[in-house]
C-alpha cells in the first residue's frame, strides 16, 4: 500500500530588489524581535522593551535576509571590504550568513569571530578566522545600544593590523552608540524607531 503525503510549500522567495528584502525584514524585525516589559540591558539601563536580535539573525529566512541587506548596504556606500566580523555571539549569525550570501553574489568575504577575551591556550588568538594585517573589515552587531561590544570588536581588529571600513548593526536603539562611533562609518540598517512604528503595545 502506497501512502500519499501531500509535498511541504516551497519556501516564500528572497525578493529580488533590495528595497523589498529590506522592508521584509523589518517586518520580521517587528514580528519576532521586539518584546515590551521591564527589561535590564547590559548596559545597566532599564528599558520598557526588549531587543533580541537573534530570534530573526538565527531563523533561515531572516539570515538570508540579514546577509542580502548587509550586503545591499555595503555595495550602495561604495564599502570595500575582505571579512565581516565582529564580537561573539550577537555578530557571529550575521557574519557567518553574510559571508555564505556574498559568496553566491559574486564578491565573497570572509567571516571572523571577536572573542571576548583572547584564548588562555593554544594559538592565544582573540580574533579567529582568515584576517591578515592591512584587511579591510566590516565589524557588524546586532543591537548597538551603547556601542561597547561593537568598540570592543573594533579594538581587537584593529589590535591585529586590520581596517574598518565600516560598522553595520541590525538595530541601533538611539542611545548614544552611534556618538560612540563616531570616526567610524556607521550604517544602522534600521532603528528602534523603525521597529516601535505601528507596532502594538508601544510605550
Amino acid at each position: 500500500m502506497v501512502t500519499m503525503t501531500t509535498a511541504p510549500e516551497p519556501p516564500a522567495a528572497v525578493p529580488r530588489d533590495p528595497a523589498g528584502r529590506r522592508a521584509r525584514l523589518l517586518s520580521l524585525l517587528k514580528e519576532r524581535a521586539i518584546t515590551f516589559g521591564e527589561f535590564t540591558l547590559a548596559s545597566g539601563r532599564r528599558s520598557s522593551y526588549y531587543l533580541d536580535g537573534r530570534l530573526v539573525t538565527l531563523d533561515a529566512e531572516g539570515s538570508c535576509l540579514v546577509a542580502h541587506v548587509v550586503l545591499d548596504t555595503l555595495e550602495a556606500s561604495g564599502v570595500q571590504a575582505d571579512a565581516v566580523g565582529g564580537l561573539t555571539m550577537g555578530a557571529d549569525p550575521i557574519a557567518g550568513a553574510t559571508a555564505a550570501v556574498s559568496f553566491m553574489r559574486g564578491s565573497p568575504l570572509s567571516a571572523f569571530i571577536v572573542r571576548k577575551e583572547a584564548k588562555s591556550h593554544g594559538t592565544g588568538r582573540q580574533v579567529e578566522g582568515r584576517v591578515p594585517a592591512g584587511s579591510r573589515v566590516v565589524v557588524v552587531d546586532d543591537v548597538v545600544t551603547t556601542a561597547g561590544s561593537t568598540l570592543q570588536a573594533i579594538r581587537a581588529v584593529e589590535q591585529i593590523g586590520a581596517r574598518v571600513a565600516a560598522v553595520i548593526c541590525l538595530v541601533d536603539r538611539l542611545e548614544g552608540g552611534a556618538e560612540a562611533l563616531k570616526g567610524y562609518p556607521y550604517y544602522p540598517l534600521f532603528t528602534v524607531n523603525d521597529l516601535l512604528a505601528g507596532t502594538a503595545g508601544r510605550a
